[in-house]
């Protein structure tokens, strides 16, 4: 393993970290981070964690500090590890609860007039985070947040808003304190960021973390407009900000280092943009850019560039599809064969399935396990020895995660592992 992410867990140590004189963070208590301001009679909390258990330990340490009601919570954005929390903040108060007029993008979240694919969601969920993967042995971190935060009342807080903001920058005063609420769409389009004036303060939700940015989250998600993101970085640039709270990891300190560092942020993404469709122009297919296109060393060898969280190959994948559909280009792909009969025909060419086994060893032994995955995967579709090589994949699914920095590749290695094997256990093989 990278050092790293071996290193990636001291970094999420459980902290309140003071931003101003009235303004405080939660950090290390769970996936996201939670924000209270002290205000005159009452207190703001901006985000509330996506579990009732993380969002009670974090009230019990803000309630050190003081004893004020909640009487507003702030929703940066509708993603379930920032909303999930807030009836426990509530306490008795029926505060008011603020969030953007946009919608969610999650579909666990959102009523639609029409079905979807929840459970594949779901299970592809559990598998980018980790959920249920014992720590340390398995979770070190999720990218963006600590791997032993505590899973109890997950989704179970949610409290339905009382105000939904709409245009695009909205002041507010809120127990004496004067804010201002502005749309900045980027990881989410109902994104919405905190200004904090008088302190220089800049809460900016999910648009900035310690990560290349998830631009695709494997758990599946629609295009997320990356102009659109990058275009955001101007934005908070624009604040001139003196301190950065994040929605994950720790927040920056000093005009000049948050300048830069959305400055980065902003270029890394216009990057992929650029050579993405360049390449697209010059004809190349989706997989040639996804194995081509990477950040510059100036940028890549930023720590908050480190793909901890989000990976640019997912990215170039996803900004393919996004804007040109799922066709590559090759005409080739227009009429490709079921994988069980692309997968018989390999086998066949190889001279057989204990040829391709002996090939499949011969990988595991360079540690070429990606070139394993795919041979093992054309044995399990064309159903030869089948029960052998998904206990194979589980294997090299296991020695595939060790090497990961990137924590959501590295839990989807291991919890797809640990259902293989599972379905081995059921079956009896």
């Amino acid at each position: 393993m990278h050092d790293e992410l071996k290193a990636h867990p001291d970094y999420f140590s459980k902290e309140i970290i003071q931003l101003a004189d009235n303004v405080y963070m939660a950090f290390g208590f769970a996936a996201s981070n939670v924000y209270m301001i002290v205000g005159d009679d009452s207190l703001v909390i901006i985000d509330t964690t996506e579990t009732t258990q993380a969002a009670s330990n974090i009230l019990a340490e803000f309630r050190k500090i003081s004893d004020l009601p909640v009487k507003s919570i702030i929703l940066t954005h509708s993603h379930r590890d920032h909303v999930s929390g807030a009836s426990v903040f509530a306490e008795d108060n029926a505060p008011q609860v603020i969030t953007s007029a946009m919608g969610s993008e999650d579909p666990l979240i959102e009523e639609t007039p029409h079905p979807r694919a929840t459970r594949a969601m779901q299970a592809r969920t559990k598998r980018q985070f980790g959920i249920g993967l014992s720590y340390p042995d398995e979770i070190i971190g999720i990218g963006v947040g600590p791997g032993d935060r505590p899973l109890q009342g997950m989704g179970a807080g949610m409290m339905e808003p009382t105000r939904l903001i709409a245009e695009d920058r909205t002041s507010l005063t809120l127990a004496g304190i004067d804010l201002e609420l502005v749309m900045a769409p980027g990881e989410t389009p109902d994104h919405m960021v905190v200004w904090y004036p008088e302190k220089k303060v800049l809460f900016s939700g999910d648009n900035f973390y310690r990560s290349f940015p998830n631009l695709y989250a494997i758990r599946g998600t629609s295009y997320r407009d990356f102009d659109t993101w990058a275009d955001t970085m101007d934005l908070l640039i624009g604040f001139n900000p003196e301190v950065l709270g994040p929605g994950h990891t720790k927040p920056l300190f000093g005009a000049e280092v948050i300048r830069s560092t959305l400055g980065d942020y902003r270029d890394a993404i216009r990057h992929v943009v650029t050579e993405t469709r360049n390449g697209m122009d010059a004809g190349l297919t989706i997989e040639q850019l996804a194995h081509s296109v990477k950040l510059p060393p100036d940028l890549a060898e930023k720590p908050h560039l480190r793909e901890y969280y989000g990976s640019v190959a997912y990215a170039v994948r996803a900004y393919f599809v996004g804007t040109m559909g799922w066709f590559d280009g090759n005409p080739t792909s227009l009429g490709a064969l079921s994988p069980a009969d692309e997968a018989a025909r390999m086998i066949r060419l190889a001279g057989g399935a204990e040829a391709v086994w002996r090939e499949i060893e011969s990988a595991r032994g360079a540690g070429d396990f990606q070139w394993a995955l795919q041979l093992l995967d054309r044995l399990i579709h064309a159903d030869e020895d089948a029960a052998r090589a998904r206990a194979a994949k589980a294997a090299v699914l296991r020695d595939h995660a060790v090497s990961q920095i990137n924590c959501p590749t590295r839990h989807y290695y291991i919890q797809s592992a640990r259902e293989l094997e599972q379905q081995l256990d059921d079956a009896g093989q």
